[in-house]
């Protein structure tokens, strides 16, 4: 073998070893890109499972830390409400609380023995039977005479009663003709200037000649009808005691004595300075000073006129002492009429 045939040799030799190291480094690679593809496997399935996991592992801490608060506050209630049940086992609430519960036992206890008592009540026969006594003849003699004695003393007190404006008959009659004929507006003072409804005039005459002055009569219906009539009264007795007579008017609201202020104004001619302690008319609210001042024009030799209100529903006894006096009793309409409006 000669030198230059070593050279070959030893390529030859290199080649075959050339080739075994590439076909290492192809599996070499090959083996990476599998591990790499197993590994972006395996970190795409962790990636995709870790999330939930994690969210699950929080929940359940958090469910557990709110238990744990939920536990602690269920503690703190039943301590406090152990010692609310203290504090009202021994405060006055609660012993209230316990007799207030006794008393209504109690008072169930007493209705039932009441209802008991009024069934057994209603059972027994407390109606005493009427004993009849017979009156004897003498009695009955005597009764009748008392009797006959009594209306003959009523008979003649009625009568006395009526024949108190009889003297005066023809003038009255002649001033309620007169006013039924139509109104004077253009009269004096004092005189009356309207006109008064056949009805009216029925009503002054029976006052006057039948109940002598005292009475009551009918309301008109309403306050204005009742003032119109007052006021005719008012002008007839002018006429017939002059400035010996003032007219003393009672109802019991403001509203009222307004109205009958304005009534008598109208129908008389009258205006403000008329009206006071001094003039010719006073209106009352209440029936004590009304009576007061009744009893001083009586001592001092004058004549009260009392007029009262339909809406007064009761007089005061002393009222029906003095001679002139007339009330108007309302229906049960108009006294309705009258408590709506108030």
């Amino acid at each position: 073998m000669t030198e230059a045939d070593l050279p070959k040799n030893h390529e030859s030799q290199a080649e075959p070893n050339n080739q075994d190291s590439r076909a290492i480094k192809e599996d070499d690679n090959k083996v990476s890109t599998l591990l790499s593809q197993e590994n972006n496997k395996v970190t795409n399935q962790s990636s995709s499972v870790d999330p939930s996991k994690e969210i699950l592992r929080l929940a359940l801490k958090d469910l557990q830390e709110k238990r744990c608060c939920l536990e602690q506050e269920i503690e703190i209630l039943e301590k406090r409400k152990q010692t609310v049940e203290k504090e009202v086992s021994t405060t006055f609430s609660g012993q209230s609380d316990s007799i207030a519960r006794r008393v209504k036992g109690f008072q169930e206890y007493l209705a039932g023995a009441l209802q008991d008592l009024s069934n057994s009540v209603e059972q027994l026969d407390l109606i005493a039977k009427p004993v009849i006594v017979t009156p004897s003849p003498l009695d009955q003699t005597k009764a009748k005479e008392s009797e006959e004695e009594n209306k003959e003393e009523v008979i003649v007190a009625s009568s006395a009663i009526a024949d108190t404006f009889k003297p005066d008959k023809e003038l009255i009659l002649q001033l309620l003709g007169q006013y039924l004929q139509g109104p004077d507006y253009y009269a004096d003072p004092w005189k009356f200037r309207r006109s008064l409804e056949p009805q009216d005039a029925e009503i002054l005459e029976d006052w006057f000649f039948n109940m002598g002055g005292r009475g009551a009569q009918p309301s008109r219906g309403n306050r204005p009808r009742n003032v119109l009539v007052s006021a005719a009264l008012i002008a007839i007795l002018g006429e017939l005691y002059g400035d010996r007579f003032q007219a003393l008017v009672l109802a019991s609201q403001p509203e009222r004595l307004g109205e009958w202020r304005r009534g008598l104004q109208d129908a008389l001619g009258l205006n403000r300075e008329d009206f006071g302690p001094n003039s010719g008319v006073v209106l009352f609210e209440r029936s004590e000073p009304l009576i007061e001042r009744a009893d001083r024009l009586e001592a001092a030799n004058e004549v009260p006129l009392i007029l009262i209100d339909a809406s007064e529903q009761s007089i005061e006894i002393p009222i029906l002492q003095f001679p002139i006096w007339l009330t108007f009793a309302a229906t049960p309409d108009e006294l309705y009429i009258e408590e709506e409006l108030i």
